[in-house]
Parts: structure tokens; C-alpha cells; sequence
């Protein structure tokens, strides 16, 4: 009965405004009963500071007296400093409990005889050390003698407990006002905490059901997850195989296109370059300097072919790594790179132990980095580096060029990206440090691995069909 009733009281729309209402009451009665706390114990407080003063004042008055009459029974001066002394001290504490009750209307009378006590008594004592000080023995000694300084002093101290009596009615009365406060803010914490409690038990409820409803769907979620890391997977593996077999065409169709340049446009450029010297060699006699002129212009311009043709071959597949190995074609790279892009190349290049696919990646990431070197660093200098470490290929390139922001890459830019996938499908790593003004330098790791028999008898020749004659 009592959790349906509960149930319903959750389900009603009063349920939120009755709670925060609850809550506002609590918060009213809590901050209520701490102001009043609070000002009870301020009171308090002030009220002990002004019996302190009491006290004080009837201690200061004795110890004025004292030294007084220490000074008439032996007239020595130090016993006037504790005299002077408490003079001070009198006129600050009566000027303090003046200020404390100015405006409390039952003890306005008792300070006012208080006052009027101490400012007579001040009067006898100052009366009598000056005829003392002017040797009238007679006047001083009957005016210590007529008891009128007892009588002020026996006054005063019937004042002064007058006044503490009142201040611990005073305080009496703010305890209890304390304690009600006090029993008031336990009571609201009560029945804040009993409310807390019922509240704890509904959210319990609550979060019960919630859980069991998240783990349901956490299940559902995670065989939807799995499903979905299953077909990411299949996707990604077909892709990894898709990406390297059309790398692996690509190199093929270079390759092809290589080969094709070269046998038949070398052929084509080689029968021109022995037509043009059979020619020369006919007219030599004859030639006027417009046709020798005419001439040596076809003659360059075929050399020019021939290299054109030569530098696009070597970017299609450079010929000099399948017949001259890793490291002197790197050499001619960076060479060749140094005197077209006019940039100071320093290179430390060791034997590695890589398979030909493997050097082919290492030679593919250097002629890239070059190329974005030559196009957007804007360096004076490029430090290339290979050697072996830790039974790993190493290769590094770095440039003192302009850099760039990593995170800012161009979506249209796969020149880093196809680096990276090349070095990783030869199961390596590439890692790319840069910063705009700082330069850019781009490592790569590849595992070891022994290298192929040499291919210099499947190679391209460098230069079979070529003839270039001086």
C-alpha cells in the first residue's frame, strides 16, 4: 500500500512543485534559525566582552587605590606608574561600557551612578596625592581618614555587581533564545533528512528499473557493435587488398610505360640521331652556315629528347636501382635533385639488407619527400640519411624549409598518405615532425630482410639504343 501510494505521488504532477516547495521551507527555516544563531552568539559575545569590562574597571579602580596609597605610605614615584596606569586603563573601559549601554534603557541608570562613582572617587585620590605633593600632611591624612574613598569603592562594587547580575540575565535570556534556535534547526533537519530518505528510496526505485532498461539496451547495443566491427573489419581488409593490389598495378603499368618509352621512343630517337649524321656528313662540304646552323639546332634538339625522354623513364621506374642497387641510386637522385632545385644536399647513405619491393619503397619515399620539398618547403638545405638499426632500415629526410601545420592538411593532398601506407604495408612505420618555421623531417623504419638475386639482366639498360654523338 505505502509504495503504491508512493508510486503515485511520483506519477502526480503536484509531486515536483510540493517537493521544491518542501525544499524552499527547509532552506527558509535553516537559514532563519543560523541568522538568529547568529546574532544570539554576536550578542553574546558582547555581552562577555562588557562583564569583562566590569570587571576590569572595579580591578583597574582597586589597583589605582593600591598604587595610591603605596605612594602616600612611602613616597617612592614608581608606585604613581601603576597608579597612571590604571587611570588609563579606567578611562577605556568606562568609555567602552558608555558605548554599550547607550542604548539599553534598564542599565542606563546604574552606568550613570557607575560613572558618576568612579569620576568622585578619581576626584579623592587626585585630591589627595596634590596635598600630599604640597606637604599639607594634616588635610591629605584626614581626608584618607574620612572613609569617603571606602564608601566609593564599597558603592562601586555594589554597581558593578549590579551590572554583571544584569548581563548574565542578559546572556541567560539569549542561551535559551540559542537553544530554541538550536531545537528548531533540528527539528527542520529532521524532517529534511526523513524527506531525504524517502527521496533516496524513489531514486533507488528509479534506478533500478533505469538499469535494468541500459543493460537491456547495452546488449543490443553491443551485438549491433559487434556486428558493425565485423563488417568494418571484412571492409577494411578488402580495401588493404584492394589498396595494394592497385599499388601493385601502378608500379606494373610504370613499369610498362618505361619499357615502352624505351624501346620504342629510343628507337625512334636513335634512327633520327644516325639519319641526322649521315646527313651532316654528306653535306658537310656543301652546307651553307644557314643549314649548319639549321642542323646543329636538330641535333640539340634531339639530344634534348633523348634526356627528356631518359628523366622519364628514371621517374617511372628508375632503372639505375634494379642495376646499380639502393644507395647509388639515391646517390643520382639526390644528386640530379641538388642541381635542378639549386638546394645543398647532404647525404649519409649505408648498405641495407632490404628486398627489392622494400628498396623500392625506401627510394619511392625519398623521390616524394624531394618532390614536396622542391615545390612548397622553400629550403637551403636537405639532409638525407639511411642506415641500419637494430636489425631495422632506416631512412630520414629533413629540410630547414618553412614547414607546416600537420593539422592542417589539404583534403585534396595524399602525397604523405600514400608515403605512409607504402611504408606500412612493408611493415614499417613513418612518423612526419614538423611546425610551421621549423622545417619538416619525415622518418620511416622498414624491417630487415636478405635481398633479392640481382635483376640487372631484366633491368632496363640505361642507355642501349641511345647514341650521342659530340
Amino acid at each position: 500500500m505505502a509504495l503504491e501510494m508512493i508510486s503515485r505521488f511520483r506519477g502526480s504532477p503536484f509531486a515536483f512543485p510540493l517537493a521544491a516547495l518542501t525544499a524552499l521551507a527547509m532552506f527558509f527555516i535553516s537559514e532563519t534559525s543560523y541568522q538568529q544563531a547568529t546574532g544570539a552568539l554576536d550578542n553574546l559575545g558582547e555581552m562577555g566582552s562588557a562583564r569583562l569590562s566590569i570587571l576590569e574597571l572595579r580591578r583597574a579602580m582597586t589597583d589605582a587605590e593600591t598604587g595610591q596609597r603605596g605612594y602616600l605610605l612611602t613616597n617612592r614615584k614608581e608606585y604613581l606608574e601603576p597608579y597612571n596606569r590604571a587611570l588609563s586603563e579606567v578611562t577605556k573601559e568606562l568609555g567602552a561600557l558608555n558605548a554599550y549601554y547607550a542604548n539599553n534603557a534598564a542599565a542606563q541608570p546604574l552606568m550613570k551612578r557607575v560613572t558618576q562613582i568612579v569620576g568622585e572617587k578619581l576626584s579623592e585620590m587626585s585630591t589627595t596625592l596634590e596635598l600630599y605633593d604640597q606637604g599639607k600632611q594634616e588635610a591629605w591624612h584626614q581626608l584618607l581618614l574620612s572613609n569617603i574613598g571606602q564608601e566609593k569603592m564599597e558603592a562601586l562594587r555594589i554597581l558593578s555587581a549590579d551590572l554583571v547580575r544584569l548581563e548574565t540575565s542578559a546572556i541567560a535570556t539569549r542561551r535559551q533564545g540559542v537553544f530554541q534556535t538550536l531545537m528548531l534547526n533540528r527539528i527542520g533537519v529532521t524532517a529534511m533528512t526523513a524527506l531525504s530518505l524517502l527521496a533516496l528510496f524513489m531514486y533507488l526505485r528509479q534506478t533500478a528499473a533505469l538499469e535494468r532498461q541500459r543493460d537491456g539496451r547495452q546488449r543490443e547495443i553491443q551485438a549491433e557493435r559487434d556486428n558493425l566491427e565485423l563488417v568494418v573489419t571484412r571492409r577494411t581488409a578488402q580495401l588493404t587488398e584492394l589498396a595494394q593490389h592497385l599499388q601493385t598495378v601502378r608500379e606494373d603499368e610504370r613499369s610498362r610505360l618505361a619499357r615502352e618509352l624505351h624501346d620504342e621512343l629510343g628507337a625512334l630517337l636513335t634512327a633520327a640521331k644516325l639519319d641526322l649524321a649521315r646527313i651532316k656528313s654528306r653535306l658537310a662540304a656543301n652546307a651553307t652556315p644557314e643549314l649548319a646552323e639549321r642542323l646543329a639546332h636538330l641535333s640539340d634538339a634531339l639530344n634534348g629528347g633523348i634526356a627528356l625522354k631518359r628523366r622519364i623513364i628514371e621517374d617511372l621506374r628508375p632503372s639505375s636501382l634494379n642495376n646499380l642497387g639502393l644507395i647509388a641510386a639515391l646517390d643520382i637522385l639526390l644528386r640530379e635533385f641538388g642541381e635542378r632545385a639549386e638546394i645543398e644536399v647532404v647525404s649519409r647513405l649505408e648498405p641495407v639488407q632490404l628486398t627489392p619491393s622494400k628498396q623500392l619503397t625506401v627510394y619511392r619515399l625519398v623521390q616524394e619527400a624531394l618532390t614536396n620539398i622542391g615545390k612548397y618547403a622553400r629550403a637551403s638545405r636537405v639532409d638525407v640519411a639511411l642506415e641500419m638499426r637494430a636489425g631495422r632500415a632506416m631512412v630520414s629526410v629533413r629540410d630547414n624549409g618553412q614547414g607546416f601545420d600537420p593539422n592542417q592538411l589539404s583534403t585534396t593532398s595524399h602525397g604523405l598518405l600514400g608515403m605512409r601506407y607504402r611504408i606500412e604495408a612493408e611493415g614499417g612505420r613513418m612518423n612526419l615532425t614538423t611546425a610551421p618555421g621549423k622545417g619538416t623531417l619525415i622518418e620511416a623504419t622498414l624491417p630487415e630482410g636478405a635481398a633479392a638475386p640481382s635483376t640487372a639482366g631484366q633491368a632496363i639498360p640505361a642507355a642501349s639504343h641511345e647514341v650521342l654523338p659530340a
